[in-house]
């Protein structure tokens, strides 16, 4: 990742007034290669970890640094960070994925961090991860299965969704984790 990038990117977006909504929708669970979910804490690999937490951890942390300082003082802003129900600890059940899982959490712990300190200055803003449900992108293609009861949307659709959400949170509720559908997910 390029941090001087993301700064770059901020000045050029800063420039032309305050931020009111930034969404991150990075994220990476496997690659085709070294990098797939693990089935067994027997599979576990550095490597894993290491490329894991730098896309779903460390990337929109670094997002945050540079931007969260464009949001307005004293008007309703969001920054929000696409993150993913298998990231909640209290929700976890299956196990197993735990690179991808971990970094997700990791996410999680830093966007309720973000929410408390902006919080103490941005008295309106929001700060949310959000889960968009299945979407019928690469990242989801190999472990998408048809079974009864699952659904995937197109990508316009889960964006339309998290954007319904993201315009009903209220500052109340920075700092939490929320599904496509609204539901409050548990860190």
């Amino acid at each position: 990742m390029d941090e001087a990038s993301i700064a770059a990117a901020a000045a050029r977006i800063g420039a032309a007034g305050p931020v009111t909504l930034a969404i991150v929708a990075t994220g990476i669970l496997s690659d085709g290669a070294g990098l797939q979910p693990e089935k067994t804490y027997k599979a576990q690999d550095p490597a894993a970890y290491t490329r894991a937490f730098a896309i779903n951890a460390t990337g929109p942390a670094l997002i945050g640094k540079h931007f969260l300082p464009l949001l307005p003082r004293r008007e309703r802003a969001v920054f929000a960070a696409l993150s993913a129900r298998v990231g909640s600890i209290g929700d976890n059940r299956l196990g197993g994925w735990h690179a991808y899982r971990a970094s997700k959490a990791a996410l999680n712990m830093i966007l309720r961090n973000f929410a408390i300190e902006l919080g103490r200055s941005h008295p309106q803003a929001v700060v949310a991860a959000l889960h968009p449900g299945t979407v019928a992108t690469p990242l989801s293609a190999p472990f998408t299965g048809t079974g009864e009861g699952r659904t995937v949307f197109v990508p316009a659709e889960a964006a339309a969704h998290l954007l319904a959400v993201i315009d009903r949170l209220t500052p109340a509720e920075s700092g939490q984790a929320f599904a496509w559908d609204g539901q409050a997910i548990p860190f």
